[in-house]
């Protein structure tokens, strides 16, 4: 329960920070973002004010009265315009509309102003909050009181230097509503306020699963390591319990002869031998799984195999067994390092052995396919069923544990065999039936392959 515990807060911290860190992330993304279109949006709308402003004053300026009557002019160039002093007139026709350059009255409107800073004319439009007064900066952005936002441009007209008048004739001002331009950036806003927290919703869930993922590994090392920690000390507790019950039998009761004596140190020999080949096991197997890379050269497995069939030749005579071999004459190379490769053909033949029974048969075949070399070791033992066939190279497993023990297994051969096949790139698989005997089959590469 605390393990768990333990893990799930783990997960839950782990998630939160994921969490957090992307909801950073994604509030600066869409503050930028947004900050580059409501900019590009201005910009935008800046630039289509000032070119209407600009293809007005070209339109405009050649046009403006020099020696006749200023408001007489006017209404022939602006019929559209509001005359200070006059009546407006409010419809006018689609000629007149256009006579101005600017055909959206509901969006823009335009102001006239003399060189004395004089307002002379404004569009029927034109906000009503608007001084009469000339104010000369370039940009202007006023809000009226019903909350309506307008962006205005001032651009100045020159009038004809060869004639009598001014070489300023006065101002134009051509502006626009940002109603359009508002309701863009509150329907983006209100975007990014729903989907903020619905991407933030995502975001933890996926957090949440992501560290799941991450943790799991961790979580099956954890189990891994305590399941290692509990099968060797079962393993450690039998032949140490044994060792000390013969040391406190000396203790207590000394031997009557040297042949009672020579027994019981031959008890604490045995199991002391059994202790150092368990921690030599583990060791191996510790170097093998740690080494990122071993050293290799160009080994031949032709010679491995015979030197280990030469080796066990005299235990298959004892234990009466048949250990056969089928060798190809054509050298088989790989690229490996040698003594792993002597302990993992060893250890499959040692495993082959002690399953056999008398009678039984032990054959070891290699043999190149393709480019790889299979090397497989036969026997016609016990059999595993199928079930445990997957747990075969897990550490400490075994088949039949009775019987290992009696030949002196810890159950770490196999899964020694399984590191260094995986350390050298290699595939070690196991086909088996019950009662009928087991094939483990090694692949690897060859070394010109």
């Amino acid at each position: 329960m605390a393990k768990q515990s333990l893990f799930r807060s783990s997960r839950l911290r782990l998630s939160l920070w994921y969490a957090g860190i992307m909801a950073v992330i994604l509030s600066l993304s869409g503050l930028g973002a947004y900050r580059a279109v409501i900019q590009s949006n201005w910009a935008a709308l800046e630039r289509e004010i000032e070119s209407s402003a600009g293809t007005l004053h070209d339109s405009v300026e050649p046009l403006l009265p020099s020696n006749e009557e200023t408001v007489k002019i006017l209404q022939k160039i602006f019929p559209e315009l509001c005359l200070v002093g006059q009546p407006c007139d409010l419809s006018p026709t689609l000629i007149q509309r256009h006579t101005i350059g600017v055909s959206d009255r509901s969006t823009y409107y335009i102001r006239l102003f003399n060189y004395e800073e004089t307002l002379l004319g404004f569009s029927p439009n034109q906000p009503a909050e608007l001084p009469a007064t000339l104010v000369k900066t370039p940009w202007q952005t006023f809000k009226t009181e019903d909350g309506s936002r307008y962006r205005q441009f001032t651009i100045l007209l020159h009038g004809d230097e060869t004639g009598s008048s001014q070489a300023n004739w006065g101002y134009l001002q051509i502006g626009r509503s940002l109603a359009e331009f508002d309701a863009e950036n509150t329907r983006i806003q209100k975007i990014l306020l729903i989907g903020f927290p619905l991407m933030l919703a995502v975001i933890t869930a996926s957090s949440w699963w992501l560290s799941g993922l991450a943790m799991r590994p961790i979580y099956v090392s954890y189990q891994q390591q305590q399941q290692f920690t509990a099968n060797t000390a079962h393993e450690l507790r039998t032949p140490i319990a044994s060792l000390l019950a013969t040391i406190e039998a000396l203790q207590k009761v000394p031997p009557t002869s040297p042949e009672d004596a020579n027994t019981l140190l031959s008890q604490i020999a045995k199991q002391g031998r059994r202790i150092s080949e368990l921690f030599t096991d583990l060791l191996n197997l510790t170097y093998i799984e740690q080494t990122l890379v071993l050293p290799l050269q160009r080994c031949c497995l032709n010679d491995i195999v015979s030197d280990l069939i030469e080796e066990f030749s005299e235990l298959a005579d004892g234990a009466n067994f048949q250990l056969a071999s089928h060798i190809p004459e054509r050298s088989i190379d790989v690229m490996g390092n040698e003594p792993q490769l002597y302990r993992l053909i060893s250890n499959l033949i040692v495993n082959a052995i002690q399953y056999t029974p008398e009678k039984g048969t032990v054959t070891v075949s290699l043999e190149r396919r393709d480019r790889m070399a299979y090397l497989k070791v036969s026997d016609t033992g016990i059999g595993i069923e199928s079930d445990e066939q997957k747990r075969i190279f897990d550490r400490f497993y075994r088949v039949n544990r009775d019987r290992s023990r009696q030949t002196g297994g810890n159950g770490l051969g196999l899964a020694i065999a399984q590191a260094i096949a995986q350390a050298h790139h290699g595939r070690l698989t196991v086909e088996s039936q019950l009662d009928k005997g087991s094939t483990f089959t090694l692949q690897i590469a060859t070394a010109d392959g």
